[in-house]
């Protein structure tokens, strides 16, 4: 799979900060010169030993293979910016009358390294994300193609909606994998955080794992949504290292199977076929569709227009969350859709929007994305 798409801030704070390390990595050479007998440095006053020319020749290149990492946007720089930030501390510390200021640009790649290594590192909710996805990918399956015949069973304007997008002839989907921007509130008068995010959704399974990389008041939040084997949970971490949410059980799994249901039918229709799914005929353009997973079948309206695209997806099966994740309530959710594209060959959502419903106010946007890319993989 791909990479969430980097944000211009971080590809700027990437690029200063190996700016920053080159500079620092360069001041290294002096006390290697200086202690292997390469070179007078009058800026040096305490005498550098040779074995500490060397030490101070290994950490400025350590310093260099960080910068290499941070300019090569390696997830993984950290490997080596931890070890050579410390080990040019320690040096530091060594000719603290020379070279103190030093500390002040070890403690700044210590911190960010430290960040990365909670993001991006085996034991980030990145990394859980990674290991569930990969292990499913490793799997083949032949393809088997969707006929007229298959979708005969479902609602006129159903099956209106899987020929406009493209569904009817092509091979039935296995997974798709999708790709965001947008933003996300958790109330109406709540800011909005930005974020991208990654999904990948196995059909048959059915599972759904959704990375999130969102910013609040510039802070990271990192989250993750994970449903296998009948369950979901979501955990969110502040720093990529913090725990702010961890919300499971089965008012979370029932959650998200609405969700499930809400991306076969934007993303992948042609899945819409399965025997997971029953058909209710409402009219001419809309039907409602009722999706089995386990123990929980939930249910929502679809709304199409006259040329077939599904405008919008409302469900009374789907339950808001607490700040925390401790509790959640039923609330009406909706998914208006404002814009298609073609993506992977299928016609799809552009541009969406989550909508929650409260009793008795307004309905208010919570979420508000685009569709990046999307590859949808073969049964």
């Amino acid at each position: 799979g791909g990479m969430v798409p980097t944000g211009l801030g971080e590809r700027t704070g990437r690029w200063g900060l190996a700016v920053v390390v080159f500079l620092h990595a360069l001041l290294h050479l002096l006390g290697a010169a200086k202690g292997l007998g390469l070179a007078e440095v009058p800026a040096l006053a305490l005498p550098v030993s040779r074995l500490g020319g060397l030490a101070w020749l290994v950490a400025g290149a350590g310093l260099m293979a960080t910068v290499y990492r941070l300019g090569s946007r390696r997830a993984s720089w950290w490997a080596i910016g931890i070890p050579a930030a410390t080990l040019s501390q320690v040096m530091i510390l060594t000719a603290w009358a020379d070279a103190r200021w030093g500390t002040l640009i070890n403690l700044l790649v210590l911190a960010v390294a430290a960040h990365a290594l909670a993001s991006r590192g085996p034991w980030s909710l990145r990394a859980a994300y990674r290991s569930e996805v990969d292990v499913r990918l490793r799997r083949r399956e032949l393809p088997v193609p969707l006929t007229d015949a298959d979708a005969a069973h479902l609602p006129e304007p159903v099956r209106r909606y899987l020929r406009a997008s493209g569904a009817i002839g092509r091979a039935r989907p296995a997974h798709l994998r999708a790709v965001w921007a947008g933003k996300i509130r958790a109330g109406s008068t709540d800011p909005w955080m930005a974020f991208t995010a990654e999904q990948y959704n196995f059909v048959d399974e059915p599972a759904r794992f959704f990375w999130m990389s969102a910013r609040r008041a510039g802070v990271p939040v990192d989250v993750l949504h994970e449903f296998e084997g009948g369950e979901a949970k979501m955990r969110a971490r502040i720093l990529s290292a913090f725990s702010v949410v961890d919300a499971r059980g089965s008012e979370a799994t029932r959650a998200e199977t609405v969700t499930l249901l809400n991306d076969l039918c934007l993303l992948a229709p042609g899945a819409l076929v399965g025997p997971a799914f029953g058909w209710e005929v409402i009219d001419g353009r809309s039907a409602r569709v009722r999706y089995t997973v386990g123990s929980n079948a939930v249910s929502a309206v679809l709304h199409f227009d006259d040329s077939g695209d599904l405008m919008d997806f409302v469900s009374d099966d789907r339950l808001v969350a607490s700040p925390d994740g401790r509790t959640f309530t039923p609330r009406r959710w909706s998914t208006p859709v404002s814009s298609y594209q073609s993506l992977d060959g299928v016609r799809v959502t552009r541009h969406g929007e989550g909508r929650w419903h409260p009793p008795g106010e307004s309905p208010f946007t919570y979420i508000d994305l685009d569709l990046l890319e999307l590859e949808v993989a073969p049964h």
